[in-house]
């Protein structure tokens, strides 16, 4: 007789009052003891809600759950020790430390005596958290957060653990040793239910269901989900001229589903494996050619939501074209340091970023890269050296050099408890427009991002990826001629992804300057070119591709952007 499922719905559903449809629609899952399983789908496909069911903190409208073996509303205080829960928001107190973090939770779950003790000296090892028991949860790094919120969640010894976007804002670095955890805590015999929006991470786990409009669409093993897409994925390489021009240009043909940039080539989804794009009419030149790549969970996903946005920006065709600057160099960084006390954030960086270039800084959590953003869009203020951007020094000129430039934060940093409405009008007021030009630039992003359903509702209540559209909005509003974004698309799925990227990339075309922050290695293959700091340093500094060849060896002959960053830090550090 087999065992009970440590997961079982059947018919599971969930309406929020007002709503007129399911959040959670007719879910079914059956997941043994030990397995990790992977919950993918774009915003508001239900996820965090079907997660939130399993952890007793909703109760459904209509089917059944089982977590456990236990019913999540009737037997909630068992529960609490059966089943660790992790919030997608960091759910931990940042003004207290990792040790009063684990104090705390350890009592909310009733672990005491002696099992205490054992749980913190082993979750504290399994984590690598011993050292730092002692420091502000407010100031950890992005992984080492993540860490301490699993180890607060595996008090109690959970033979279920549901996890709500574990790897957001995370660094490859922190999200292979957030794995390693994972792996290791399935071996023991935990059931991990994760939600993720890197599909590459999802490849990882042994089932996989894909969710959209509250439903589970798909699923199934990674390798059985991806296989039926053998023979419609194709990379192009030996391209002449500009590749973002090629894509977009391959984007309005009909054969093609989706593409996205590597570096120096195109990675290409057919609708049918017969029928291959005409790379004579998207110009991709005489060295062009098309060759068979393998596919990915992502392919799928993207297949199975019927396509990405196109190649075809509706934000760049109602910007202006940027004028040429007679300096080789918009925004530059001359031996660019900050100190906070005895410690150099950023020490001694110095990069120059031309007209029309998408340029982004890379690095893991804590490594530097930030708060050099933050220095050369103004934010902070250079203990040492210059940011310049269009020539103006931001610490003699800080007002005239930040009417050039347009900002959209890691973290959403609008006004939340405002309609979507009045944030457009305060940040186009900030930025000088007035009158009928400032109403008529509020409705013409409102159109362009698809907000004029959400016009007069509170930005806290949309859905992440509106969030982002707006703050997006928001930055462009007075056409600024340089575009700083701070991990701009964290925590989207695949498809706003690709959205932004089609803006970017289309900006880029108008002559307008990128920098972009990063932790997804695929999005950093847009980039013209990359730096990576570390410790405060500059670690590397040149395009995708070279980053790429510079660590490949017989054993690896084709390293990912992920390999790439790894590698080099890892080097570093030896």
């Amino acid at each position: 007789m087999s065992a009970a499922p440590a997961i079982l719905t059947q018919g599971l559903a969930k309406r929020f009052a007002g709503a007129v449809q399911d959040a959670v629609t007719d879910v079914s899952l059956d997941i043994p003891a030990g397995r990790i399983a992977g919950l993918v789908g774009p915003d508001g496909a239900g996820k965090t809600t079907l997660l939130r069911i399993l952890a007793g903190l909703l109760a459904p409208s209509a089917g059944s759950v089982r977590v456990a073996g236990l019913d999540p509303q009737e037997d909630g205080e068992a529960l609490r020790r059966q089943a660790g829960y992790m919030p997608q928001k960091f759910g931990l107190y940042e003004d207290l430390t990792v040790q009063e973090n684990l104090d705390l939770y350890a009592d909310l779950r009733d672990v005491t005596g002696g099992e205490r003790m054992q749980d913190f000296t082993r979750l504290l090892a399994l984590t690598d958290l011993s050292p730092f028991t002692g420091r502000y949860a407010g100031k950890l790094s992005g992984g080492m957060k993540q860490k301490l919120g699993l180890a607060c969640s595996l008090l109690g010894r959970p033979r279920v653990l549901l996890l709500d976007e574990p790897g957001v804002g995370v660094d490859p670095i922190s999200r292979r040793e957030l794995w390693k955890l994972i792996r290791a805590l399935s071996a023991e015999g935990i059931t991990v239910l994760l939600s993720t929006a890197y599909l590459d991470e999802a490849e990882s786990c042994d089932v996989v269901y894909l969710m959209n409009q509250g439903r589970i669409r798909a699923g199934g093993p990674p390798a059985e989900l991806t296989r039926p897409l053998v023979g419609r994925c194709l990379q192009l390489t030996g391209i002449a001229g500009n590749r973002r021009q090629v894509l977009q240009r391959l984007l309005r043909q009909p054969q093609l589903m989706d593409g996205t940039i590597q570096g120096s080539s195109l990675r290409l989804l057919l609708r049918d494996e017969d029928q291959w794009p005409d790379l004579q009419l998207a110009e991709a030149g005489p060295d062009a050619r098309l060759q068979a790549a393998p596919p990915r969970l992502e392919d799928a996903f993207i297949s199975l939501l019927g396509g990405g946005p196109g190649g075809d920006s509706v934000l760049a065709e109602v910007m202006p074209a940027v004028a040429e600057h007679a300096g080789e160099a918009v925004i530059e960084a001359r031996g660019l340091s900050k100190r906070f006390g005895d410690f150099y954030a950023t020490d001694d960086v110095s990069f120059a970023v031309r007209r029309g270039e998408v340029f982004g800084l890379l690095g893991p959590n804590g490594a530097g890269k930030s708060t050099t953003f933050k220095m050369e869009c103004g934010l902070l203020k250079p203990s040492a050296g210059q940011a310049l951007v269009m020539g103006l020094d931001l610490k003699t000129s800080p007002t005239a050099a930040r009417q050039q430039l347009g900002y959209m934060a890691q973290k959403f940093s609008l006004y939340a408890q405002l309609s979507v409405r009045r944030n457009l009008m305060f940040f186009s007021g900030v930025y000088g427009l007035r009158g009928r030009a400032q109403r008529d630039k509020v409705a013409q992003m409102a159109r362009v991002f698809g907000l004029g359903p959400y016009l007069d509702g509170l930005a806290a209540t949309l859905p992440l990826g509106f969030k982002q559209r707006l703050a997006l909005a928001c930055a462009v509003m007075h056409e600024p001629p340089l575009l700083f974004l701070d991990e701009p698309t964290s925590g989207v799925d695949p498809v706003t992804r690709r959205e932004f990227w089609t803006h970017i990339n289309g900006l880029a075309e108008k002559g307008v300057t990128v920098l972009v922050t990063t932790h997804f290695m695929d999005e950093a293959e847009y980039c013209d070119r990359i730096a990576l700091i570390y410790r405060g340093k500059l670690l590397a500094l040149d395009t995708p591709d070279a980053l790429k060849q510079g660590v490949a060896s017989a054993a690896r002959p084709n390293p990912t952007m992920e390999d790439a960053f790894i590698q080099l830090v890892d080097g570093a550090d030896s």
